[in-house]
């Protein structure tokens, strides 16, 4: 079980086959960094085209199709004071009849141009209080003067299947761009294994944000990541998975929104079955009471969903 530093100097716009930057060994601990969605480092300079930039890919040894690879996040944190976001909401978020009160600009509903005003809002990171404030205040908007980093990663992911290299504009089966606010440190994610290597990118840091980014952005900062990979050897999984400490859950990425809910849920179902032994009628049950619906991503062009429970609810899970 090494520990790998890696200093990256080239990045993704895509989750592909890519040629992988290190080769890295079940039990394996990396730490790196990512740019901003950007490409921002930690300068904020420009040091590669926007797009959600992608560190990696990372070489798992013995992942192959039909594993899964499990990827805990020890740590992640900001890594500049200054954070950049969007500034008004997606157009498709609110009734079609309220769009013209909004001044959106010609480019409404495309992420925000490089982070310079007045194309973005402005954000200050105090790192050692932890803190959180908008740049220029607004009146109205005090409490935002105060507010607690929340760090997560909003696109990260394995390779797809077929050579593919998927934009980090969208999200699907091999992850991709969610915007889950649960991805977050401490946080264990599963992906199933579509290439030898698995081939795991991480990128697209936020300091916080809310359900949805429904102004195309967090907070975006680059990144300090340290994460440690587990390989579950012939463990079958459809979709991400996620755990933390009180639950377990399952992430949907697909268009409409409905079509979300039924990938998440029909995966949280399979792991139910899995690993705690519950059968379909169980799960009907234990769902119908206590599962909960978190909106990550309705920006982008595949919209995510999260299936969750909380684990005080499961039987004991099975060895």
């Amino acid at each position: 079980m090494a520990v790998h530093t890696f200093e990256p100097t080239r990045f993704h716009p895509t989750i592909g086959s890519h040629e992988p930057v290190l080769r890295i060994r079940d039990g394996d601990t990396v730490v790196t960094w990512c740019v901003d969605a950007g490409g921002h480092d930690r300068e904020f300079k420009s040091v590669t085209p926007g797009g959600n930039p992608q560190t990696g890919p990372f070489y798992v040894e013995g992942a192959e199709p039909g594993d899964t690879l499990a990827v805990h996040f020890d740590r992640m944190w900001p890594n500049r004071t200054v954070g950049f976001t969007g500034k008004l909401v997606a157009p498709w978020v609110i009734d079609p009849g309220f769009v013209s009160y909004l001044p959106y600009e010609r480019n409404a509903g495309q992420r925000p141009s490089p982070p310079t005003e007045p194309h973005v809002d402005l954000w200050d990171l105090d790192l050692e209080k932890g803190s959180i404030r908008l740049h220029t205040p607004r009146l109205g908007l005090e409490a935002l003067q105060e507010l607690k980093i929340d760090p997560m990663l909003g696109c990260f992911g394995v390779a797809p299947p077929r050579g593919q290299a998927i934009s980090c504009a969208t999200s699907g089966q091999y992850g991709g761009n969610m915007d889950y606010r649960g991805f977050t440190q401490g946080v264990t994610v599963y992906f199933p294994v579509f290439v030898p290597g698995a081939l795991l990118h991480v990128g697209d840091g936020h300091a916080i944000q809310g359900d949805g980014e429904i102004v195309g952005t967090g907070v975006e900062i680059s990144f300090d990541v340290q994460f440690t990979v587990q390989l579950l050897k012939g463990k079958k999984s459809n979709w991400p998975r996620g755990e933390n400490a009180d639950s377990i859950f399952a992430a949907g990425n697909a268009r409409p929104l409905d079509q979300c809910v039924q990938h998440a849920t029909t995966e949280l179902m399979l792991w139910l079955e899995q690993d705690y032994g519950l059968d379909y009628r169980a799960s009907s049950i234990l769902f119908g009471q206590c599962i909960r619906y978190d909106l990550g991503n309705i920006f982008d062009p595949a919209y995510t969903m999260v299936a969750r429970i909380e684990k005080r609810y499961l039987p004991p899970k099975r060895s």
